[in-house]
């Protein structure tokens, strides 16, 4: 078998299947009411980006358990990007985003089906909270229905808890503590919590539960994958701020706007003097922020050599997650694919 991983075809056969998943589910709601239709559409594009990285995480916690490829354990990893395609619903929702891959987010989108609603903003929020519900939900019939034997499913189904429990916490975790004192350490935590358990280290210990891994290995791939699910979302940061909005999708000033306790944010806390402070401050939590403003942070952020300091936290949990990698013993296919995906979610402009 060859060791390369054909990294476009997995996420094709991903895309088809959750294509299909949620336009069947799509029609389920139209059958109901034709009225749902913007709700069935807005399930129905819901998971229609991404990269994959969950799905694949899973796939080769798996494989690193030395099965084969299955299409069940597909459906069962593609359950994964359900969970995330919930989670950017809400997020969104929470954080109050406009753009999400230059497209509206759910709760903007839905506006126009409440236009005539006497609370139209709220109706709209209402109906994208119960988008992502009903994508968590699918999430978990996606995996239950996978047409994997029920003794591997019971084996994964106590990190599906944790899972669903860390992101709660993260996201409460954040809403906590943002408009606060910048600190690194509640930062980290948040990005831990919030997002580097469920995109890399969860994923990867399901698939390695489902297929029957030793304890040795999935605490191989938990020290693997807990520091590169951290890069992960400390690349997301520095892209959020310093990424260009065509091909991150999203607005350049979310975070600063929101006043969110990033890494990044942290960071340039930690040296800045009384004045910096001051005019980052000034910014900090503004709704009225314009190109000029954002130009403004990005050089402030740059004079304090914030990027440099979190680019450094990056290298250094790549770093850390290869090095576990390379003693766990796992076949070649696996620890090669799991090597290219370790520097596919960490070094990308989007």
């Amino acid at each position: 078998m060859s060791e390369r991983w054909d990294r476009t075809g997995f996420k094709d056969r991903v895309d088809t299947l959750l294509a299909e998943f949620l336009s069947e589910e799509a029609e389920r709601l139209l059958a109901i009411d034709a009225a749902l239709k913007p709700v069935a559409d807005e399930l129905r594009g819901a998971a229609a980006h991404g990269k994959r990285l969950r799905a694949a995480f899973c796939y080769w916690g798996w494989r690193a358990a030395g099965q084969p490829d299955n299409d069940a354990l597909l459906r069962a990893a593609a359950s994964m990007d359900l969970v995330h395609a919930a989670t950017v619903v809400h997020d969104d929702l929470i954080d109050d985003s406009p753009l999400r891959h230059n497209r509206p987010t759910a709760h903007i989108a839905l506006r126009t089906a409440v236009a005539g609603h006497p609370r139209a903003r709220g109706a709209a929020r209402s109906l994208a909270m119960l988008v992502g519900d009903h994508l968590m939900a699918l999430a978990g019939q996606l995996f239950a229905m996978s047409g994997l034997p029920a003794a591997y499913l019971a084996r994964a189904r106590p990190v599906w808890s944790d899972l669903a429990r860390d992101l709660v916490a993260g996201e409460c975790l954040e809403i906590l503590s943002t408009g606060g004192p910048p600190d690194a350490g509640t930062s980290l935590k948040v990005v831990r919590y919030k997002t580097a358990k469920y995109t890399v280290e969860q994923p990867l210990l399901i698939g390695a539960l489902l297929a029957g891994a030793s304890p040795r290995l999935r605490d191989g791939l938990s020290a693997y994958g807990l520091p590169l699910g951290e890069a992960f979302q400390l690349r997301d940061d520095l892209l959020g701020l310093f990424g260009d909005p065509g091909s991150t999708g999203k607005a350049g000033l979310d975070d600063i706007r929101g006043h969110r306790p990033t890494t990044l944010l942290a960071k340039a806390w930690e040296v800045a003097g009384p004045d910096q402070r001051a005019r980052l401050g000034e910014l900090l939590g503004r709704h009225d922020l314009t190109e000029a403003d954002l130009r403004a942070v990005r050089a402030l952020m740059r004079e304090l050599e914030a990027p440099e300091r979190v680019e450094e936290l990056i290298a250094g949990r790549v770093r850390e997650a290869v090095r576990h990698l390379a003693g766990l013993g796992v076949p070649a296919q696996a620890r090669h694919a799991l090597t290219d995906l370790a520097h596919t979610a960490t070094d990308r402009d989007h």
